[in-house]
């Protein structure tokens, strides 16, 4: 795993933000620039459920729409196992959290930089808060 960096590119944030407004589990974002020209950024988020996954992947779809992002596609919405949106420059990666390990994306793009934004450290401190009484 290389260096984790903060806030690489601020047009990242819209993203990130709709996609940590649900109770998501373990968020990473992998700067992939340099390394393929798929993207520039994947978001790999989990739910607990399938249906937690398709609530997730919905609400980022319509967030993102109201703010003018339409997905050039969207993989795997009827089954809620994995759903990825596809934006273009960034993707974003819902898992139902027991499959996540299986595929392993974190482990695959191990070369890509982990990036730690504002609200993905807000995000963490607030789950932290959560948990602590």
């Amino acid at each position: 795993m290389t260096q984790k960096q903060l806030d690489p590119d601020p047009s990242w944030n819209i993203y990130i933000k709709a996609a940590l407004e649900k109770k998501v589990i373990a968020p990473v974002i992998l700067d992939l620039r340099g390394l393929t020209s798929i993207a520039d950024i994947f978001i790999v988020l989990s739910g607990r459920s399938n249906r937690q996954v398709m609530a997730i992947a919905e609400h980022i779809k319509q967030d993102l729409k109201k703010q003018g992002h339409v997905p050039l596609n969207i993989e795997g919405k009827q089954e809620g196992l994995w759903i990825l949106l596809d934006y273009g420059h960034v993707v974003i990666h819902v898992f139902y959290d027991t499959l996540r390990s299986f595929y392993d994306l974190e482990g695959l793009w191990c070369d890509a930089k982990r990036v730690k934004t504002k609200n993905l450290l807000e995000y963490e401190k607030k789950l932290k808060e959560e948990l602590i009484p």
